[in-house]
This record gives C-alpha cells, structure tokens and sequence, in this order.
C-alpha cells in the first residue's frame, strides 16, 4: 500500500494514529480493544505471549505488549484509547503512561503538571474563560 506523506510525521514526538500506523498495527489494536471484557483481561493475564498469539501479534508488536512498552506500541500505531484498556485496570494510571511518553519519571511528569497549572488562572481571565495550551 502507498502512504502519502503528511507534514505531521516531521513534528518530534509526535505519533498520529493515522492509516499508516492503524494499517500494521491492527493485531495490536484488536487485542487491546479485547480487554473490554474482564474474562480477556484475565485469559491476558494468565499468559501474555498466549493471548498475543490468538490475536496474530508478533515480532517488535508482541515484544512491546508483553513488556508493557507504551510508548513502543504508541511509536508503532497503537490506539491510545485501547492502550488504556491495558494499562489502567492493572495499576498503571494516565500520568505513568504520560510518563512513559516523554521518558520521564511519574514523578518528574506530575511535577510538570504542577508547573503548568502557575498562572493558569490568569490565562483563564486573558482568553475569556478558555486556555488551550
């Protein structure tokens, strides 16, 4: 299949959930999309490289939902909605994997959530009650 090009792939550090990454990395995303269900949760949870082989996952895909690599599986096209499904339900939250994201301790991410929050709400009053930053 031929891709083209978009000028949001040249943006560092950012991976765009487009047809090019969704195309290769359905496996992937229809295995997340399972844990919807607690009964494939726990089938997952019982044997991770099993459960990546009922969905067809393998190679560097398999590699990274057996290591719990976000950031890996949202580089190669993973959903980052379905990644949720994943991480949330055994104990990791929205800011370990904003964490993983940027390469960063969770601590060191929610310090610099912290550090945004300085001023906002006089950016707040500035943009008549709407700040998008």
């Amino acid at each position: 299949m031929v891709w083209k090009k978009h000028s949001y792939e040249d943006i560092p550090g950012t991976y765009v959930f487009d047809g090019k990454h969704a195309h290769g990395a359905y496996p992937i995303n229809k295995l997340l999309f399972s844990f919807n269900t607690e009964e494939c949760r726990d089938e997952f949870d019982r044997d991770p490289a099993a459960y990546c082989d009922k969905f067809g996952v393998t190679g560097k895909y398999k590699e990274a939902i057996i290591k719990k690599d976000f950031l890996g599986m949202l580089r190669m096209g993973a959903n980052i909605y379905y990644m949720a499904k994943m991480a949330i339900p055994r104990g990791t939250s929205v800011q370990d994997a904003g964490a993983a994201f940027q390469g960063i301790t969770t601590e060191e991410f929610q310090a610099k959530l912290l550090a945004k929050r300085d001023g906002l709400e006089e950016r707040l009053a500035k943009e008549g009650g709407y700040w998008n930053g």
